[in-house]
């Protein structure tokens, strides 16, 4: 991820809905050029943050049981209003349907119970071993540095715990 886009996961219910929060501060580097006069987090970035949302909802669903977990599908996404410095948006996601590979969600970013952006979402879930046989180590590897993320943002009470490689 090159923008973590939750700061702390403060609701969740593995298999079933997650709330996390994005505190929008003057020093996201982007705002600097989103708009130099008017700074708003971009649409896509706000997509991103339920994105990432839904992901953390997923991973501790299955215990972390994919290293890849990616969108795939963004439908009925609306926009409502600006997110501006010193708002914080807060995220919700529910599970509605999964299949094996996939995962459909309900998502919605608000500012003071405020929606100003939702949407139904398709993440795939895979290992990248599953096609690539030799790439076992970097998927653990990877799923490694997911739970030790996780450790940092759970703010629900008791951490997952660790799993030995």
């Amino acid at each position: 991820m090159r923008f973590l886009l939750i700061d702390r996961i403060v609701d969740l219910q593995p298999g079933v809905r997650i709330k996390a929060v994005k505190s929008l501060t003057m020093t996201e580097e982007y705002l600097a050029d989103h708009f130099p006069n008017f700074p708003v987090m971009p649409g896509v970035l706000m997509l991103e943050a339920m994105t990432q949302a839904s992901a953390w909802l997923i991973r501790t669903s299955e215990d972390f049981a994919h290293s890849m977990v990616t969108l795939k599908q963004a439908g009925n996404v609306k926009y409502g209003h600006f997110l501006e410095p010193g708002q914080t948006l807060v995220v919700t996601v529910e599970i509605l349907s999964q299949t094996d590979d996939e995962t459909k969600v309900k998502a919605q970013g608000a500012v003071n119970d405020r929606v100003i952006v939702s949407g139904r979402l398709v993440l795939a879930r895979y290992n990248l071993a599953d096609t690539h046989a030799d790439q076992v180590v970097l998927d653990e590897a990877i799923v490694k540095d997911l739970r030790e993320t996780f450790q940092v943002l759970n703010q629900t009470g008791p951490q997952i715990p660790q799993t030995q490689s």
